[in-house]
């Protein structure tokens, strides 16, 4: 089946990662899926919050924050002063807890990580470009650290990487655009580790109900889909430009 831009059902966006995007963050890159684009930054400060300083064991923070620039969607987005939006909390906590799902706080004890998401231009798969861009941003960090000595051990575990994939018409498409996603009977962002693992699988039915069967289809899909974007991460994790 071709898709109205001519990918196959199973193809993903062309990717590119662009690392050390920019100058004053610890971990930085620019990750687009297709026309999707966005910045992730990582940046790391001495201290935890105020719930962890008595934990035992000692352990770190990591946090995520996302947000829409005004510019990245067709008709202007208003700025999110002075809290985010609903739909930007549910994201910036899903991109929270994937990554806090491969990374070892016990071993990066009095350091907080916080990740930032900013899309500057929006075309579908928002979240699940933040996600597979924000590790990628903390990798770097996290290499930093380590070597300068501020860390003496690696605290991440895995990779982690999202996309979308959805139902139209009983067929699966793997990473929808905005026009894909807006008529999708289905849509379904699927998280997982480069080991097979599965951190969030997040599916909404639109217009039908959708079976067991085809929510093994879909993470088949995905998973298939995903296994050369771990390759891509580390890539630019070691300072390359990437492209798929």
């Amino acid at each position: 089946m071709l898709r109205h831009d001519g990918r196959s059902s199973d193809q993903m966006r062309p990717l590119r990662i662009v690392p050390n995007y920019t100058k004053h963050a610890a971990g930085s890159v620019l990750l687009e899926f297709g026309e999707t684009k966005v910045i992730c930054t990582a940046s790391v400060d001495e201290g935890v919050p105020s719930f962890l300083r008595n934990a035992t064991p000692a352990q770190g923070w990591l946090t995520a924050e996302y947000s829409m620039l005004p510019g990245s969607t067709q008709t202007r987005s208003r700025r999110e002063r002075p809290s985010p939006s609903g739909r930007s909390q549910e994201i910036q906590r899903l991109i929270g807890r994937s990554i806090r799902g491969i990374i070892d706080l016990t071993k990066c004890p009095d350091f907080t990580f916080t990740l930032d998401c900013d899309v500057i231009q929006a075309d579908g798969g928002t979240r699940t470009a933040s996600i597979t861009g924000a590790y990628v941003a903390l990798k770097i960090a996290v290499d930093k650290l380590l070597r300068s000595g501020k860390l003496n051990q690696n605290p991440l575990t895995d990779a982690v990487a999202a996309v979308s994939v959805g139902l139209r018409d009983s067929a699966v498409l793997v990473d929808l655009d905005y026009q894909e996603d807006s008529t999708a009977d289905l849509d379904m962002n699927v998280v997982m580790t480069q080991s097979g693992k599965f951190l969030e699988i997040q599916g909404t039915a639109e217009r039908a109900a959708f079976s067991k069967e085809q929510v093994l289809e879909i993470m088949n899909a995905a998973e298939a889909a995903l296994n050369p974007v771990f390759d891509l991460q580390h890539e630019a994790a070691d300072g390359r430009e990437v492209e798929s």
